[in-house]
């Protein structure tokens, strides 16, 4: 998991910014993160403008403690940052 993410412990959360350099770029990002949320069936809290994105994870069941899943799934989303779009011939 990236270092780029703050952890807090109460409420538990694991939270992270992530700045992009134009709308486009925003927009991709915020498209694999939600087939990211469907595949995974996990939905952050998510909130966005022209070229950034905030992400706060939560423990499900209102868990007390970061955990493994929440982890699990930061470093999912790191991966997506890093990920390339895909190109489409429109």
């Amino acid at each position: 998991m990236s270092s780029d993410w703050f952890t807090r412990k109460k409420p538990a959360q694991l939270e992270r910014r992530i700045e992009f350099s134009d709308y486009q770029q925003t927009r991709d990002f915020l498209e694999r993160a939600a087939e990211l949320a469907e595949r995974e069936g996990y939905y952050p809290d998510m909130s966005f403008g022209r070229t950034h994105v905030s992400i706060t994870l939560c423990p499900e069941n209102d868990g007390d403690d970061v955990n493994e899943d929440m982890l699990r799934y930061a470093r999912q989303v790191d991966q997506l940052i890093l990920a390339p779009a895909e190109k489409t011939d429109d």
